[in-house]
């Protein structure tokens, strides 16, 4: 039983982390990296800053349904949750962990039964709420090994190290703010489990360790590492102390309970069935899930959280914990075996709980294989083992109690300052790393992204079909309410298609391809693949035909491809639709358009995407000279034209709508392209040089079969002529 004083602390620090963590991603929301005449394009209706990622607004979306009508889908088909508006036609069934949708309604309508606020708004706070309690949670489990001072570090060091601060700042509307704050729940409960001084409080924290099992379970789908870590270390132990010859029923008993508890919760949900533990299990592949798969792109390799991190994003993503996690985990070791060390620094730490650390810490870094995201799975073990390690080292200070220091009246003063500098050493670090990167923090969707989803909800009928590039696509169905070819799901069949419309210079080809998507979606490869039974030649196929009208796309079935008359109708029905549902084009940006190209020109047959020129910065002009962040230069007196000090194939220069061309070497393999109405340069390969993505993204001008409907700065809205 705590005394009042100590209390009184306990409450105290669990502010202090509480504070911390809050504070500090307040702070972000102020966009101290964008210059004050433009923090406005980035801030909407609300004064407050757009999100830092597209899927959250997908989140907002599935917690607008469910406090609209009780259920996170558009609608339910044989009682399962249905989206129609991503990956439209048909939509998609949702397999989406709910929890961060139960807890933002709740949210939302805790803080409006005192005032009225829009639900974006809830959602925009909601991580920086979350994060922080992460710390607090770390802090309350630390206090069970080691000091005060210890268990502070470790509750600051969790709300500040970097990858899960940015991914729980306000704006940040995911379930990375889940991440930390399960696993190490699990963690506490099974170390107290397996700690329990009878069977009754081990049923009890078995118990509360599989349902903090089932919550993660609900709000991230990687939960099947966690539930991997916590068998393999329990099967080690037993084999530990078979080999010790230590008696194992106590560990059986915590294992059986956690097993059948875990699988109470999950198998009637729907939670868990043999892919998921499959899944977990992907740490013991060695090989890199980045291949194209059944011979499309693999789209992942075009998202930055699915490659595997380097040793630079690992230390930029973990800041200090990697190196103090690690250190204490030697430190942990050292101490351990010597039993009047142990008995005086770690008394309650066990050698299951260093062996769990010790396993969780493997499989974590087995785990990064799979991507960034999964620094998440390792940064437990090291930010407990850092908290505990300053624990050990503030504790070293005793040796210094019987020493006298003149201007000390006693000792212990000292002591206390000492640990307190050793306090702010280990945490200021990370606090400082913070700020230096707020300048880096921009949201990725602006005034331009948000009007135009909102025209279009304004301005087109309901039916309306959006075709955009995937990467932003989860902002269109939650603001214009209309559904979308491709959202932000990695789908390769329509990912690939966009692509290939984009990348073509066959606008009749753009145009057909727009056309299936929007009204028959994946039916028509689906059905001419059932035909040939390859999928190399069925899109080749479709290539050929999609660009020309029906007739002649018959023709072409039956003569060149050997199909006869009823399966050539077949396949019609769905490429060459005879009520074409009613689509329009978004396009924005210039940054990232290199994947257009790679996945849209991708060989079937080598099963890889071409490897072409694409760079983009800003320009600057000075006089006679333009020059631009990407190495383009051009002397504005005489017309030379560079890029990294080669001539270009030509120069296309668009301003205010106006598009001049000028041809400079045959010989060269890249096109330079001026946006003066934005300041910004393009790079591209010159087989580009006529693409739809040029006409239409780059030049946006109205071509032979598309026509502008709305403009802004950095946005057009596309329908067909």
């Amino acid at each position: 039983m705590l005394s009042k004083k100590e209390l009184a602390i306990t409450f105290a620090i669990i502010f202090i982390i509480f504070s911390v963590g809050f504070v500090l991603r307040v702070e972000s929301t102020h966009l101290t990296g964008i210059p004050a005449d433009e923090k406005a394009y980035y801030e909407d209706q609300n004064g407050l800053p757009y999100t830092y990622e597209f899927d959250s607004y997908y989140n907002y979306r599935l917690t607008k349904n469910y406090i609209d009508h009780g259920y996170i889908g558009d609608t339910l088909v044989n009682g399962k949750n249905w989206d129609l508006h991503s990956t439209y036609p048909p939509g998609t069934p949702i397999d989406y962990p709910p929890l961060i949708v139960y807890i933002s309604a709740i949210f939302y309508e805790f803080v409006n039964f005192f005032v009225k606020v829009p639900l974006i708004v809830t959602c925009f706070w909601l991580p920086a709420f979350i994060g922080p309690l992460s710390g607090v949670v770390t802090y309350l489990f630390l206090r069970r090994f080691t000091n005060e001072y210890g268990a502070l570090a470790a509750g600051i060091l969790t709300v500040t190290v970097p990858i899960y601060f940015f991914r729980t700042i306000p704006g940040w509307f995911d379930t990375d703010m889940f991440n930390l704050l399960f696993p190490l729940l699990i963690m506490w409960f099974i170390n107290e489990s397996i700690c329990a001084e009878n069977n009754k409080k081990m049923f009890g924290f078995s118990f509360l360790a599989a349902f903090s099992t089932f919550l993660f379970a609900n709000a991230w789908n990687g939960w099947m590492y966690v539930v991997a870590v916590v068998m393999i270390s329990l099967m080690a132990y037993i084999v530990v102390c078979k080999i010790r010859s230590i008696e194992t029923k106590h560990i059986w008993e915590v294992l059986g309970y956690f097993t059948f508890f875990t699988l109470l919760f999950l198998v009637p949900t729907g939670l868990f069935d043999l892919e998921s533990f499959s899944t977990a299990l992907k740490f013991l592949n060695t090989g890199s899930g980045m291949i194209a798969t059944n011979y499309w792109p693999n789209i992942g390799v075009s998202v930055s959280e699915l490659q595997k991190p380097s040793i630079e994003d690992l230390i930029s993503s973990s800041g200090l914990v990697i190196f103090l996690g690690i250190m204490g985990l030697l430190w942990i070791f050292r101490v351990m075996l010597n039993k009047d060390l142990k008995k005086k620094y770690l008394n309650k730490i066990t050698w299951f709980f260093y062996l769990f650390l010790i396993i969780w810490t493997l499989i974590g870094f087995f785990s990064l294989k799979e991507g960034v995201r999964f620094i998440f799975i390792l940064l437990p073990p090291l930010i407990v083992s850092s908290g505990i390690m300053v624990g050990i080292c503030i504790g070293y200070l005793d040796i210094f109690r019987n020493i006298r220091f003149g201007i000390f009246k006693s000792n212990q003063n000292l002591i206390k300052i000492v640990s307190i500098v050793i306090l702010l050493l280990v945490v200021i670090p990370g606090i400082l790393n913070i700020y230096n990167n707020f300048s880096n923090l921009k949201p990725l969707v602006n005034d331009d992204l948000w009007n135009s989803a909102v025209w279009i909800n304004n301005n087109t009928p309901n039916d309306t079909v959006v075709i955009a590039e995937w990467d932003y696509g989860n902002l269109i169905p939650a603001i214009s309410n209309r559904p979308t070819s491709a959202d932000g799901g990695l789908n390769s069949f329509r990912i690939y298609w966009i692509d290939k419309a984009f990348a073509t210079n066959n606008e009749s080809l753009s145009l057909g391809i727009f056309s299936m998507l929007a009204t028959s979606g994946d039916k028509g490869y689906k059905t001419l693949n059932n035909y040939t039974g390859n999928t190399a030649r069925s899109v080749g196929i479709l290539n050929d035909i999609l660009g020309v009208n029906r007739e002649t796309a018959e023709t072409i079935l039956v003569d060149n491809y050997g199909l006869n008359q009823t399966a050539a109708e077949d396949v019609l029905q769905y490429t060459h639709p005879t009520n074409p549902r009613h689509f329009v084009v978004l396009t924005s940006g210039v940054k990232g358009a290199y994947s257009i190209f790679h996945f849209g020109t991708w060989d079937f047959n080598k099963m890889q995407g071409g490897n072409y020129t694409y760079s983009y910065g800003n320009i600057k002009v000075n006089e006679n000279s333009l020059s631009s962040t990407n190495n383009v230069k051009i002397n504005l007196e005489t017309g030379n034209a560079t890029w990294y000090g080669e001539a270009p194939y030509c120069v296309i220069n668009v301003t205010n709508g106006n598009v001049e061309k000028r041809y400079i070497d045959k010989n060269s393999d890249f096109c330079i392209i001026l946006l003066m109405d934005n300041m910004q340069s393009v790079v591209i390969d010159k087989q580009f040089e006529n693409s739809t993505f040029t006409k239409l993204w780059l030049e946006r001008s109205n071509s032979t079969v598309f026509k502008s409907i709305y403009e802004n700065k950095n946005a057009t809205i596309w329908e067909p002529v």
